[in-house]
């Protein structure tokens, strides 16, 4: 069986590729939603329906037996029902999980006390970072910023345009004396060194090097849930739409040159 990998597009590339450069004895399986990228500004129930979709199509079709949601967005809009309703009733056995939380003990690990959160509209309004943060730590603060043009232009190629709309992010963080800031959106950390210039002297905390390190341990304290990953090394990409410009996104965001599936999430 595989690890799978979901994302609202092709950003979960940069976590996927880090799993697979920590732990590259597993198998693999990859699935973009490219169709309806961005999730960031959409309600939540077309965030859950969307997510739904593709979650159970990588269960029936493509032997999952674990799923990251590595999508900030749906980690907030859809995790919990999927983990209360629907794995129960389809999939009792295997799991789901989400970045949040794995991101805000990572935090809180740090010694953080004032953080600061780049992320889409969804995950900054929602108010789930501050909540686990304060079950953590009810001594620390969050500051959050919407960054909605970040993931259209990691989806479109837009790199060129990126640095003005950085600092206008970025530098909305200037005057809160942050310890940390957490790149709050799996697209993210493919704009590390840019943030990390322009805020210089925080720790960023960048879940491609968190997720890696938090699957081993789950692993760790889960061995019957390890032992039903095939250690074969497979990797297979799947994505609702494809198009050329994907394909070269694919290719940047994943360091090299992969073969994405087109699927539908509804079997179709």
């Amino acid at each position: 069986m595989n690890i799978g990998i979901f994302d609202s597009g092709l950003g979960g590339l940069i976590i996927t590729d880090a799993l697979v450069k920590a732990m590259p004895q597993y198998s693999y399986a990859y699935m973009g939603d490219t169709l309806h990228v961005p999730y960031g500004a959409r309600s939540h129930l077309a965030i859950y329906g969307f997510t739904a979709d593709c979650v159970d199509r990588m269960f029936r079709d493509m032997d999952c037996a674990i799923i990251i949601i590595a999508c900030n967005t749906a980690s907030i809009a859809a995790l919990r029902k999927l983990q209360q309703e629907y794995l129960p009733k389809n999939f009792p056995d295997r799991r789901i999980l989400g970045v949040v939380i794995p991101t805000v003990e990572a935090a809180v690990a740090a010694g953080a006390k004032r953080i600061g959160l780049l992320a889409t509209e969804t995950t900054a309004r929602s108010g789930t970072y501050s909540e686990e943060l304060l079950k953590l730590d009810d001594s620390a603060e969050l500051f959050p910023v919407a960054a909605p043009l970040l993931v259209p232009l990691i989806e479109n190629d837009g790199d060129k345009f990126a640095m003005p709309v950085l600092e206008e992010y970025v530098g909305k963080f200037r005057d809160k004396d942050l310890d940390a800031l957490i790149l709050g959106c799996t697209h993210f950390p493919h704009y590390k060194k840019e943030i990390t210039a322009l805020l210089s002297g925080v720790r960023i905390l960048s879940q491609d090097e968190i997720i890696p390190e938090k699957l081993a341990d789950y692993f760790r304290r889960h061995p019957e849930m390890e032992a039903r990953i095939a250690k074969t090394g497979g990797r297979r990409f799947f994505a609702t739409d494809i198009s050329e410009p994907y394909k070269a996104q694919a290719r940047r965001l994943f360091g090299k040159e992969i073969e994405i599936e087109k699927v539908l999430a509804n079997g179709n």
